[in-house]
């Protein structure tokens, strides 16, 4: 086989790393910082999380027309649009102090995060070779996890030590590098962007595809867990006393990610995803019920080394599976869903989880969430049987 073929690191996939990296970076410090300034604004914790709400439900429902317009749109030119779209809507928010404007922007921001992590994933997926996909998404996840994971760290530092005027300069100035970035980008209009559906009630199925659900559906279920640690660890820490150490918790999985991302690729592309989810699983369920458990810093440290390898190999390993299991001109459709199961999956468990948490309390609800990863790997591992049956017939 040719090695250039089997080249990952190409200076387009470099920038769409960096043109990733910076985008998320800035949207969830946008996401951490948004809800605590509408909250001390209207002094009603509920509309703070609207602003959330909001965000993710525009999300998702825009990345499934996404998905259709995929084979009919420059994707170039498209993502440039977005991102400035974007840095608009922030500068228009910045002295803002009316919460239905606000509200607003934030579902126009949304608009702009679902269009613009759908691109820049399809752009990845295509420009990483088949027999390194595994390895290619882990990389591509790890710059959108990294953002995920100290966007909203980065944001509670601002506030604490500046004002959220300053937190929108730093997140305006990310959004122009990755707009800077973006006009370096080159594009192929290859078949897999540019082929319309053959037959014109064949159109709905660029929104969805039967074969890329069951890794979405887990990756869903694994997020709603996810939402639980991003939501609920602070007040968790508080009544452990544990003060600002429990921000370090994403911190950690930050490094996790970094130190887990290069091997579990790799290990994906040689022996499978079956080799990362069964100990994946395994992580997640511990890592929650220590934390359920936890009575100080070392506990704490545990479970969010075991959580942070559980999270380093969930999303990627599901996303390279969804978008392994469809053909080539559906990738946009797969990268679509899994990514809106993702944003679904925060955006139910935050209220799921919080219920849960009113009646068992936050460390009744991390045991209980930590069902959810049972659940999980039943499912896997039911058609994981399935797969291996019917190779023997």
């Amino acid at each position: 086989m040719n090695s250039s073929v089997s080249k990952l690191w190409t200076w387009q996939f470099f920038l769409i790393i960096l043109i990733t990296m910076s985008f998320y970076l800035c949207l969830q410090m946008l996401t951490g910082g948004f809800p605590i300034f509408v909250t001390k604004l209207s002094h009603n914790p509920t509309l703070g999380g609207v602003m959330t709400t909001a965000f993710m439900l525009a999300a998702i429902i825009t990345r499934p027309v996404t998905g259709i317009l995929m084979h009919k749109i420059n994707i170039k030119k498209v993502l440039c649009v977005m991102l400035l779209f974007v840095l608009v809507c922030i500068m228009i928010s910045y002295g803002q102090q009316v919460i239905s404007l606000l509200i607003s922007l934030r579902i126009l921001e949304g608009v702009g995060f679902g269009v613009t992590t759908t691109l820049l994933a399809t752009l990845a997926t295509n420009l990483i070779p088949e027999e390194r996909m595994g390895e290619g998404i882990g990389y591509f996840g790890m710059a959108t996890s990294l953002g995920a994971t100290l966007g909203p760290m980065i944001a509670l530092s601002i506030l604490h030590s500046f004002s959220f005027k300053f937190l929108l300069f730093v997140t305006m100035f990310l959004i122009v590098i990755s707009f800077v970035f973006s006009f370096f980008i080159k594009i192929k209009q290859s078949q897999s962007f540019a082929e319309p559906p053959i037959q014109k009630e064949a159109l709905m199925d660029f929104v969805f595809d039967k074969r890329a659900m069951l890794p979405c559906f887990l990756v869903m279920l694994f997020y709603c867990t996810y939402s639980g640690i991003v939501n609920f660890i602070n007040s968790l820490g508080e009544e452990e006393h544990l003060g600002s150490k429990v921000s370090l918790f994403f911190l950690i999985i930050a490094v996790v990610i970094v130190l887990v991302r290069p091997f579990s690729g790799k290990i994906y592309d040689q022996m499978g995803h079956k080799y990362l989810i069964y100990p994946a699983s395994i992580c997640s369920i511990i890592g929650l019920i220590l934390i359920a458990f936890a009575h100080g810093f070392t506990t704490f440290f545990i479970a969010a080394v075991l959580y942070g390898v559980a999270y380093s190999v969930m999303q990627p390993s599901f996303q390279a599976w969804a978008v392994s299991k469809v053909f080539a001109d559906k990738k946009g459709t797969a990268n679509a869903m899994s990514l809106s199961s993702m944003d679904l999956g925060m955006a139910l468990g935050s209220p799921i989880l919080g219920s849960v948490a009113s009646l068992t309390g936050y460390r009744g609800m991390y045991s209980l969430s930590s069902l959810l990863i049972v659940a999980l790997v039943l499912m896997y591992m039911m058609r994981h049987l399935k797969d291996i049956k019917a190779q023997k017939v």
